[in-house]
């Protein structure tokens, strides 16, 4: 079973001790973010909840009577596999069978998500899109609010496949949003083909949708793939939909909220600036931009969104297991590399820039097809990916520091890889440069750096006691009432290779108290200088 809508997902929160209700008044235009943010700034991971904001005002006063869900896909690893409906060790597999056992989804002819439904002259009869109480997720340097839990239905014109993404909002006018969308991600493939044919782009957006739709909405399923098939694969059964009103698209029937219309194609508008996963605020470009024509909701509905902007936060934890887990997938089971073990993203880079591959490496040149594959999968990131042994915590940036340090010769196992698109990413290029030097810098565009820091022949012992002691020591320390360990890889030592029978051997003497046998061998075997 999977959470039918977001309700059953916040009775599950809360159950669970991982939601927090607010119920004084707070404005979304300037304390609702910061409130939430500061869970990510000041406490452990394992502290983060989820929020729930019952009494929301903005600056003008106005009140709103639907409250505002924030962090309750990513607050922690915890939240995310509540979400999934596994325990955290398990989110990695499940999502790789969730691509691999995809579940069509199926249509049905209700939903609560059309309880009231304001189109054609009634659209403005609420104020449109001003009746959410979408947040200011930056204040003091977004230009507006934006929606950001916002998943984006579209579809391609010549195959007629579905996709489901999930891309920020500027919120423009009652009537009209903005949308961040361009080169490979997929909506901006849609609307390129609708503009070579002369048409606009339609698309719905439903906000407040069962968990397993968001992931799937969030993760760089490969184009052409429905995501809400890959969605069921998350669920366990299909996803159910309903059409939409105006426009000829199939939303989630678990929605709070849908928002329907259509992309122009002969034109396009400013966007941003906005704060953004990479820890820097968004540059202003040019976009296409969304006009609505109809929006449904419950009878009480509830606004969701994401925090994102500075890592870490709800969307750099959100990214980070969509990612491993669909890069796991592609390098193991699409690619066919053998001996891949974990991917893993660091969230200081958001969850994308920085990638690391665990392996059991069989060649020399196994890290190189991992590496190879692993930049050819999306054509904007990650920008540094590196290749580590079994013995390496692909999620500990120490652990992968040791590896970068000690097993990695620059001219022999670093390479450099061109023609990535830039992104969001500040470093492209000036931002007072032109747009498409920022997407694509000429000559030959962003670029990628890729490591081989796995060892390349047999190295000696790593230098921590063995483990029969390491784990003695930690009975000892657990009956002394010390504070609790979280062990770190690698917490014993052990052999890489290089250790001879005869180091071994005196090893041992000295666990006897004999190291003075040792000392008298090395006297009888002197070397004149």
């Amino acid at each position: 079973m999977y959470y039918r809508d977001l309700r059953e997902h916040i009775a599950a929160l809360e159950e669970n001790g991982k939601l927090v209700r607010v119920t004084r008044e707070i404005n979304k235009d300037t304390e609702l973010m910061p409130l939430v943010r500061w869970q990510f700034r000041g406490l452990p991971e394992e502290d983060r909840k989820a929020f729930l904001f019952e009494n929301v005002v903005d600056v003008k006063g106005r009140r709103y009577k639907i409250p505002v869900l924030v962090a309750s896909h990513a607050a922690s690893k915890q939240v995310y596999a509540l979400g999934m409906k596994c325990k955290p060790e398990e989110v990695m597999e499940k999502w790789a069978q969730a691509q691999l056992h995809r579940i069509e989804p199926k249509m049905i002819e209700y939903s609560p998500v059309h309880d009231e439904i304001h189109m054609g002259d009634r659209l403005f009869e609420h104020g449109g899109l001003e009746e959410l109480p979408v947040p200011i997720s930056t204040p003091g340097f977004d230009n507006a609010p934006y929606f950001t839990c916002a998943n984006w239905v579209s579809r391609d014109p010549e195959t007629g496949i579905r996709n489901v993404g999930n891309y920020r909002a500027m919120i423009k006018a009652p009537g009209r949003t903005g949308i961040h969308c361009q080169g490979v991600q997929h909506l901006a493939i849609h609307w390129e083909k609708c503009r070579q044919r002369g048409i606009p782009l339609q698309a719905a957006i439903s906000i407040g949708v069962s968990p397993a739709i968001s992931f799937a909405a969030v993760t760089r399923i490969p184009y052409g793939i429905d995501e809400y098939a890959v969605a069921g694969g998350i669920a366990g059964e299909p996803i159910e939909l309903v059409k939409c009103k105006t426009v000829d698209l199939e939303v989630p029937a678990s929605a709070e909220i849908t928002i329907e219309g259509e992309f122009p194609t002969d034109s396009m508008e400013r966007e941003a600036p906005f704060g953004e996963f990479t820890g820097y605020i968004g540059a202003e470009d040019i976009n296409p931009y969304f006009n609505v024509k109809c929006i449904t909701h419950r009878k009480d509905p509830i606004y969701n969104a994401f925090i994102s902007q500075f890592p870490p936060s709800e969307s750099s934890k959100i990214r980070e297991y969509g990612q491993e887990a669909t890069f796991y997938k592609f390098l193991k089971y699409d690619c066919n590399i053998p001996g891949i073990i974990d991917v893993g993203f660091f969230e200081a880079s958001g969850s994308q820039g920085y990638c690391v591959i665990r392996m059991k490496k069989f060649s020399p040149a196994h890290p190189w097809q991992a590496l190879n594959g692993a930049v050819a999968f999306v054509g904007s990131y990650p920008k540094i990916v590196v290749a580590v042994d079994e013995d390496i915590d692909p999620k500990d940036p120490d652990s992968v520091n040791w590896a970068l340090t000690f097993r990695v010769q620059a001219h022999r196992d670093v390479r450099v890889s061109t023609g990535r698109v830039g992104n969001l990413d500040p470093s492209t290029a000036p931002l007072d440069g032109s747009e498409g030097d920022r997407r694509y810098p000429p000559p030959t565009g962003a670029s990628a750096l890729l490591i081989d820091a796995t060892t390349k022949w047999p190295y000696p012992p790593v230098s921590l006691p063995r483990k029969e002691y390491m784990e003695n020591a930690k009975r000892l320390w657990e009956e002394l009432g010390l504070p609790r360990l979280k062990p770190k890889v690698p917490w014993h030592g052990y052999t890489l290779g290089y250790w001879t029978e005869e180091n071994m051997a005196e090893a041992e003497l000295a666990l006897k108290g004999e190291h003075f046998q040792t000392g008298e061998k090395l006297a009888e075997n002197r070397i004149k200088s």
